[in-house]
């Protein structure tokens, strides 16, 4: 135990930390650079081959050159993810039926009524018969 002291494990423990928020870092701006519809194959191509050469000098060059954009083009997204989301939920409740109870409806409150004993089981077969047949 005296060979590794607790200093030198929060330090490996800081070391990873680092090591992990770097690889984030990177495919952060990595799929930034490729997500941005405004930048031309050549400047994608030209930010990739420099981060990809030097990657810390490439990365921190990136962060100032377009960070600010980075979160302009994060809330694009997610506002044009919204709006399709939105869209998906409105044209699937306007499939739905409107008005009027469903079949479903009017089996599950049977079934509640028989439960409750509030019905005999003969009278629950035949308005369970109705209601399929309608």
């Amino acid at each position: 135990m005296d060979d590794y002291p607790l200093l030198n494990a929060f330090l490996t423990m800081l070391w990873f930390f680092l090591w992990v928020l770097w690889f984030v870092m990177l495919f952060r701006v990595f799929g930034d650079i490729f997500r941005d519809h405004e930048l031309s194959g050549w400047a994608k191509a030209g930010w990739t081959v420099f981060v990809c050469v030097l990657p810390f000098l490439g990365i921190f060059v990136y962060l100032i050159a377009r960070g600010r954009g980075m979160g302009e083009r994060d809330v694009r997204q997610m506002q044009r993810q919204e709006e399709q989301f939105r869209s998906y939920v409105q044209e699937a409740a306007a499939g739905a039926p409107a008005t009027g109870p469903t079949h479903v409806d009017e089996l599950t409150k049977l079934a509640g009524l028989h439960d409750h004993g509030d019905i005999t089981d003969a009278e629950y077969e035949r308005a369970k018969a109705k209601v399929l047949a309608g």
